[in-house]
């Protein structure tokens, strides 16, 4: 597992993590990806998850961002063959961007946290999934005190 440090770029440091992104320039990105992620080797067997690229994006123009996001990230992806699951706000960004995004992906997966009831609920659902029957139904989440969510049935 590698934990990768995009946080201390956004306050202008240096990160001192063994894996870690200096710059979130938009052209220093696909610079990385370019020489770097596209020329892995396959690894099926990573599972890469992104909690939240909206982070990337208050840094770059959204233009430029998607840009890296459809010639770069995505692809190198598919590249490597490894699946990966990636986090993206929702109303922070243009609808533009979201509809780029979910166009370029195999599938989208909603969160959302339901305030009405009492306590909260954690809910999510399968909005969309290629070549794949799904139930897109929203789902409530448990999680438990070790911090492990399950599905409720």
């Amino acid at each position: 597992m590698r934990i990768w440090d995009f946080y201390t770029a956004t306050l202008g440091k240096k990160s001192n993590e063994k894996y870690a992104y200096d710059s979130l320039k938009v052209a220093d990105l696909s610079l990385r990806v370019a020489k770097e992620d596209m020329h892995e080797a396959p690894q099926p067997e990573w599972l890469r998850v992104v909690d939240n690229s909206s982070t990337w994006y208050r840094f770059n123009d959204e233009k430029a961002m998607m840009e890296v996001e459809l010639t770069r990230f995505i692809p190198s992806f598919r590249l490597r063959k490894s699946s990966a699951v990636r986090a993206i706000m929702r109303d922070v960004h243009s609808n533009w961007v979201y509809q780029q995004l979910e166009g370029a992906h195999d599938g989208i997966i909603d969160f959302k946290l339901d305030e009405t009831s009492d306590p909260a609920q954690n809910l999510f659902r399968i909005r969309s999934m290629r070549n794949v029957g799904f139930d897109g139904r929203w789902h409530r989440l448990k999680m438990g005190s070790n911090l492990e969510v399950t599905l409720v049935r």
